[in-house]
């Protein structure tokens, strides 16, 4: 009796190749990544337009001994220097006194008050024939005496010469008022610092507030150092000696 063999056993084979497979054949390419490049220029690569940054902090381009210098001519003109303030048209000039500036305020004053006697001795004159002519001449007068007592002082001080910025009581005392800048007291600075601010102005402030407005505006120059009333501080102006 023939034992039974067992079955043949396979050759063993060797172990596959793990090479990688010889490139393709020449013909169409699959594009790299990034997408199509443009071909490179004729006469091989060129450097950048701009060098790169180098790697790394730098020392500034003035070194340790100052800030770069940017080179080239000065630009002509004055613009590089300060310009140097002028100074105020009273500075080196004696400042008018309290006293002074009360004198020539109460000639004015009494100037003033001659057409007022006028103009009284004439309605009391008119009044003896007839009432209604002594009230219109009334009227009639006081309205003529505003537009006088409004214009005494810009006609005045706005005159030419040695005489400007003087009204009649500063002329007498030898004072005069002057503008911070150096111009001419004209016609229209002038209203605006007799009537609009030290008439109107403390007249209106003084009717809300009774007799400090026009207190403090009257006495400011016995404490101010530069010997200013408040309507000289809002107009920019000085009474000096002329």
């Amino acid at each position: 009796m023939e034992t039974p063999q067992p079955p043949d056993r396979p050759e063993p084979t060797e172990p596959p190749s793990y090479d990688p497979p010889p490139p393709p054949p020449g013909g169409p390419q699959a594009p790299p990544p990034g997408g199509p490049q443009a071909p490179p220029p004729p006469g091989g690569p060129q450097a950048p337009a701009y060098p790169p940054f180098p790697a790394g902090p730098q020392a500034p381009p003035g070194g340790p001994e100052g800030p770069p210098s940017y080179g080239g001519p000065v630009p002509p003109g004055g613009w590089q220097q300060p310009i140097a303030q002028q100074p105020a048209a009273w500075h080196g000039r004696q400042l008018a006194s309290w006293g002074s500036r009360l004198a020539a305020y109460l000639i004015d004053a009494m100037i003033l008050l001659i057409p007022v006697i006028a103009l009284t001795l004439v309605v009391v004159a008119i009044a003896a024939g007839s009432d209604t002519g002594a009230v219109v001449t009334l009227i009639l007068g006081f309205l003529a005496y505003l537009v006088v007592a409004c214009l005494y002082a810009p006609l005045l001080m706005a005159r030419e010469g040695e005489h400007n910025g003087q009204t009649w009581g500063k002329q007498a005392l030898g004072i005069r008022v002057i503008r911070d800048g150096g111009e001419p007291m004209s016609f229209g600075w002038a209203a605006l610092r007799e009537i609009v601010v030290k008439g109107f102005g403390v007249g209106i402030a003084s009717s809300i507030i009774p007799i400090i407005p026009w207190f403090l505006n009257f006495f400011w120059p016995l404490w101010d150092d530069q010997n200013r009333a408040l309507h000289d501080m809002v107009v920019s102006t000085h009474v000096v000696q002329a």
